[in-house]
């Protein structure tokens, strides 16, 4: 953690504590009644003021409206099949909603009844699948909706037509890989995640390769509004001259690849902070040629949201050689520590771990422990001695494994997994960060992480933070490239580079369930409020084992009804949480799964509706989709 030492900013921070405490912790409250923005506020808290639907009558829900994502006219109808997954949330503002679709377009559709408003189609690359951003315009620019692509642009539209805007970059598109491709023909550079505005700037992270090591600079921008000028850039991997340089092992920063922000961003408007999480440098799972530390991967680091200039950071991993990533939004709060009011914030990555942080320094305020972690044995791998583990909340998910472990859900899952431990010479886990090292391992959380880009809700009334979990591992080990390999060193497997720890035919993990949870952590305390499985087994059900929970990605939606709603599991069920006590009180089957994060609005009618867009196809099923489904009640 590195605080920028000037007084006056520090007189700045106290003048606003208070305003900022009250903005973050009761503007979801008093203000919006849509969903203006992919995380709900600037603050990512994923909490709707809107009460109408609650416990008491959740259960009447009812499905409004569903809109087919699929273009009519052609036979890629998405259903019945893998089809083309989305993790899409899409935004609600003047009763439109706004959101990308698979099938390379962005959508506005009438918010209470689905009907389509406009389209347009995305030429050349796919629209960053997460979401879109709106911006409500100036004298100069009309209200737009921002939006990477696969290929890398920034493309501005008019939020009222579909139509480019011909005053942002070349009408309506800037080129992001300028200025950042480092002279490498071909590095990709894209988005996969919406942008975040504030005031009159389009604040971008980017989604590039996680191989070789050397290739685009994962860096963090901000654009103009109106005219898609660069304003400023954050060189994640800092040059000579630039805090953190000393990090890296004489010019092992020079093109280096990666330590990007692909997931989520978070805005403080009253700070005037941007919260960047970011991934790890390439390659991912060996850094002999990146001997250091390597800030700023693996990092929460906060910017002045208008400058770009650093004023702390926080490195959850160091020297990351697991590819946990930190990349879902840093939700912004408030906690009430020894009767004082915090501004705080929850960061997570793949690991689990959450620290909760003082966002005016990143300074932990229930405590981090450097711990020992296992070494590793791969040749030219300089591998850190420590990891941080914050004293309180206790992981969110499993970090080790012992063989008596092993699944017994049915003689035939523990006869699998039993088969896949003594397999390939034989697999071993050292507890939490296990290496992928010489010998097969079996480490948790994998690399699709115990949370993921979903990351977490946060409901102020209860100072309750919501997180799915996903108790999955994987299996692999490192091996030597041949000569003249662009990466020296690769993690492989029998099962393929990212071969999970699992049983494919059904994917049941290979370890005793819960195979997923939902846990509420209480940010006054630092303590888990409850936990309760996620998801259904309807074979194992059927058999009198209950309770297992499921794999899943996508996240969740606190409301001020009391209600915490999420889909992400491969039961392919939507469900409502009493936000209290995790008690199920909604649950209802989709036509297929949904590993996305819904959302939540105010119609026109003055009904709220709760939506969700569910394809299917994902990482855990092979049943496809294409509907966009919203419920209200009768």
């Amino acid at each position: 953690m590195k605080l920028e030492r000037n007084s006056q900013l520090r007189r700045r921070y106290a003048r606003v504590l208070i305003l900022a405490l009250v903005s973050v912790s009761l503007c979801s409250i008093f203000a919006r009644t849509e969903w203006p923005t992919y995380g709900f506020d600037g603050a990512n808290t994923r909490f709707s003021p809107l009460k109408q639907i609650n416990a008491a009558n959740v259960s009447k829900l009812e499905r409004a409206w569903t809109y087919h994502m699929a273009v009519a006219g052609t036979t890629d109808t998405g259903r019945g099949r893998r089809g083309r997954p989305s993790e899409a949330t899409p935004i609600v503002v003047d009763g439109v909603l706004y959101m990308p679709t698979p099938y390379n377009r962005v959508v506005a559709l009438d918010s209470e009844s689905g009907k389509e408003i406009w389209a347009y189609d995305v030429k050349g690359g796919q629209p960053a699948y997460r979401g879109v951003e709106y911006w409500p315009g100036d004298k100069q620019s009309p209200p737009s909706i921002f939006f990477g692509t696969s290929d890398g642009r920034l493309i501005s539209l008019d939020a009222r037509t579909g139509k480019p805007v011909p005053g942002f970059g070349n009408e309506g598109s800037v080129d992001m890989k300028k200025g950042v491709d480092n002279g490498i023909a071909n590095a990709p550079v894209g988005m996969s995640s919406p942008p975040k505005v504030y005031k009159n700037l389009v604040i971008t992270g980017a989604r590039v390769q996680e191989s070789p090591s050397l290739g685009a600079s994962g860096d963090t921008r901000a654009w103009d509004a109106s005219t898609g000028k660069l304003v400023w850039q954050f060189h994640s991997v800092p040059h000579p001259g630039e805090p953190g340089n000393e990090t890296w092992e004489g010019d092992s920063w020079k093109s280096r690849s990666g330590t990007n922000s692909w997931g989520l961003l978070s805005v403080d408007n009253q700070l005037g902070l941007v919260y960047i999480p970011l991934g790890s440098p390439t390659y991912d799972f060996w850094g002999g040629d990146r001997k250091g530390a390597n800030l700023f991967g693996n990092c929460l680091v906060a910017l002045d949201a208008l400058t770009g200039k650093m004023k702390w950071y926080f490195q959850a991993i160091h020297h990351d050689t697991w590819d946990y990533d930190l990349e879902s939004a840093p939700i912004l709060f408030g906690v009430v520590r020894n009767g004082k009011k915090i501004p705080a914030l929850a960061v997570t990555s793949k690991t689990g771990l959450v620290f909760i942080l003082n966002r005016l320094d990143g300074k932990p305020i229930y405590g981090v422990e450097e711990r020992k972690v296992p070494p590793s044995d791969v040749p030219g791998e300089q591998s850190w001695e420590t990891e941080p583990y914050p004293v309180k909340p206790p992981p969110l998910g499993r970090m080790s494994f012992k063989p008596e472990e092993v699944a017994k859900v049915t003689p035939e899952q523990e006869q699998f997994c039993t088969a896949l431990i003594a397999s390939q010479g034989g697999m071993h886990n050292d507890g939490a960060f296990t290496r992928y090292g010489s010998q097969m391992s079996i480490v948790f959380p994998g690399t699709l992480g115990a949370v993921n880009w979903h990351g977490g809700s946060y409901d102020p009334q209860l100072g309750y933070l919501f997180y799915n979990v996903n108790m999955l591992g994987d299996v692999g080990h490192v091996v030597k490239n041949p000569e003249g390999s662009r990466t020296p060193y690769s993690r492989t497997a029998e099962g393929g580079p990212y071969a999970n720890f699992w049983n494919p035919d059904n994917y049941w993990p290979c370890q005793q369930p819960p195979w997923g949870q939902m846990v509420a952590i209480n940010v006054n305390t630092g303590d888990i409020a409850w936990r309760v499985p996620l998801g259904v087994v309807d074979e194992l059900d059927a058999r009198g084992i209950h309770n297992t929970g499921t794999v899943n990605m996508g996240g969740s939606v606190a409301t001020a009804g009391g209600l915490v709603f999420i889909a992400a599991t491969n039961d392919r069920h939507f469900r409502a949480f009493e936000s209290k006590t995790g008690k199920v009180v909604w649950d209802v089957k989709l036509e297929s799964g949904a590993y996305a994060s819904p959302l939540t609005f105010e119609g026109k009618d003055g009904k709220q509706y709760v939506a969700i867009v569910a394809a299917g196809g994902g990482y855990y099923d092979r049943v496809g989709g294409d509907s966009v489904i919203a419920f209200r009640l009768p």
